[in-house]
């Protein structure tokens, strides 16, 4: 436990994907005897996860998109809204610093914080930084990454990132040292499948086909955990009946992280979160970057686990069943395949991601920590190498920063 009590403000916009890593740094700043508070938008204060105790202040924030000017004036409107609000919380809270994780609905209180001299991390759980964090970048104190390569990151801004990894769920990263289950020869193939609520589809059409094309030898061993939309779970339910393959569906599982540890292979798409409990629990993947993600972050959020021999990245476009029979035949053929693809994704994992960026965040406000620091140096795309935070916290102008720097309810402004 630090020996100081501090306030802290986490801001995260209202998706599993940025709220996944704040509730970890929530549980950490806890842990470590400091108080806490999170702003998000209504859809974020509802996402299951968040920890007992932890306070959701809801405040507006719209969201810059498209070419109507009426739009954009709206959500500016809704924007400085919610940056008044979160003034006036940071003069009840007084928080030693405020942590954003990107999302329309941290921007507001990011940008409320910048305005009044409040110390500003922002974390980038993508390996592309996301519009909110490019906004923010050069207004904030640290830039903390969950990727080696980070690409729309400014060189000018280099000098002040910390690559800290992307914060899991405490029951995921409590699978680590687990090993990897046994697969033999002639035992079951467990297969888990998962797409999130906007790319399950194409998974839900190909993933069945493509394991009814697998030679008898592994067909006949397949057992398949298959998360899928409600309005397409029955279909799919008759796909594998018509294969003849067992397979239980289901539209949510309460214990996915329990299926995580189970599953000799995953397939599904590549987000940040996902990415993150693979490498954390080390399982080989079969990755489906959605196309659609903005700025395509799912393409590069893969690029490390597969370069490291722990995954391999379908696109979409060529995401059939005969290629994902290919693909798992390459990989399942021979058990040892399949064991060194988890020891490869095992180690792109980051562990310490949460205590990394909670000792990032306890620089500001109180004595400087800078022996506490255990972060690494991320790259901007280009290969060039960030000189900012390893073992020392480095402003923007070269200085330390480490000077510079109510319970269960949810609130709504």
């Amino acid at each position: 436990m630090s020996p100081v009590s501090r306030h802290y403000v986490l801001a995260a916009g209202g998706t599993g994907g940025h709220l996944i890593p704040a509730f970890a740094l929530a549980l950490e700043l806890e842990r470590r005897g400091h108080h806490v508070a999170l702003i998000t938008d209504a859809r974020g204060a509802a996402i299951p996860g968040k920890p007992e105790g932890l306070t959701a202040h809801v405040l507006p924030a719209g969201r810059i998109e498209g070419m109507n000017p009426l739009g954009w004036w709206r959500a500016f409107r809704a924007i400085r809204d919610g940056r008044r609000m979160a003034l006036r919380l940071f003069d009840s809270f007084q928080p030693a610093a405020v942590v954003g994780f990107g999302g329309y609905p941290a921007l507001p209180a990011l940008w409320a914080a910048t305005s009044a001299g409040i110390p500003a991390i922002i974390h980038e759980q993508n390996a592309v930084l996301g519009r909110v964090n490019r906004l923010l970048a050069g207004r904030v104190d640290v830039i903390a990454t969950a990727a080696r390569m980070v690409e729309r990151l400014s060189p000018k801004h280099v000098r002040k990132t910390a690559l800290v990894g992307n914060p899991v769920r405490p029951e995921v990263l409590a699978l680590r040292d687990l090993p990897f289950p046994a697969f033999t020869a002639d035992g079951l193939l467990r297969v888990l499948v998962t797409g999130g609520s906007q790319g399950a589809r194409i998974l839900s059409e190909v993933v069945p086909d493509g394991l009814a094309m697998l030679p008898p030898t592994l067909r006949g061993r397949l057992q398949v955990t298959q998360q899928c939309r409600p309005e397409d779970i029955e279909a799919v339910r008759a796909r594998y009946a018509g294969h003849d393959i067992p397979a239980e569906l289901g539209t949510y599982f309460e214990d996915m992280a329990q299926r995580l540890a189970d599953a000799h292979l995953f397939i599904g798409r590549a987000g940040a979160s996902t990415i993150a409990e693979l490498t954390a629990v080390g399982r080989p993947a079969l990755l489906i970057p959605l196309p659609i993600a903005t700025d395509d972050h799912q393409t590069a959020n893969t690029r490390e686990i597969v370069a490291a021999g722990g995954a391999r990245a379908i696109p979409q476009e060529r995401f059939t069943a005969v290629e994902l029979a290919k693909q798992i035949q390459a990989l399942a053929l021979r058990p040892e395949t399949l064991a060194n693809a988890a020891h490869a994704a095992w180690n792109c994992g980051y562990p310490h991601a949460a205590a990394d960026l909670a000792d990032v965040v306890e620089g500001f406000g109180g004595e400087p920590l800078m022996d506490m620091i255990r972060v690494g140096r991320p790259k901007v795309a280009g290969g060039q190498e960030a000189m900012g935070i390893a073992g020392a916290m480095v402003s923007p102008n070269g200085g330390a920063l480490g000077d510079t720097m109510a319970r269960s309810s949810t609130e709504t402004y």
